[in-house]
């Protein structure tokens, strides 16, 4: 289970600027949550998943997924006792999906929302 309140949205313009270097030419952020130490970010042409691995967090996968390689996606409601939501995300060729925790701090309806708004383009 994640640790309750860290989950929260970030500024579209601040992730734009935190994460200059990883986007393209006219590439622009559109929504930004930030998980933990992981981060999401949604531009107009992908979905950029920051995953801080080891201790100190210094280590840092960027895996960027274009938004026409997702086959599917789903989202999956806090509950009572279960109080994250959870976004799996199906990517063309690979059978696992890839898995992103929400804590409270966050709306999963929007983040499917926006997810909508990129993918059924």
């Amino acid at each position: 289970m994640a640790l309750f309140g860290n989950a929260h949205t970030i500024n579209p313009a601040t992730a734009q600027q935190d994460y200059e270097r990883l986007l393209g030419q006219g590439e622009q952020v559109h929504a930004a949550f930030l998980l933990i130490r992981d981060t999401i970010l949604f531009t107009d042409r992908r979905l950029i998943l920051v995953d801080k691995q080891g201790i100190t967090g210094k280590k840092t996968e960027y895996h960027s997924v274009p938004y026409r390689s997702i086959t599917h996606f789903a989202v999956e409601t806090a509950g009572t006792f279960d109080l994250d939501a959870e976004l799996k995300i199906w990517i063309s060729g690979n059978p696992t999906p890839l898995q992103k925790m929400f804590t409270k701090g966050v709306d999963i309806y929007e983040v499917q929302a926006i997810l909508t708004q990129f993918v059924a383009r």
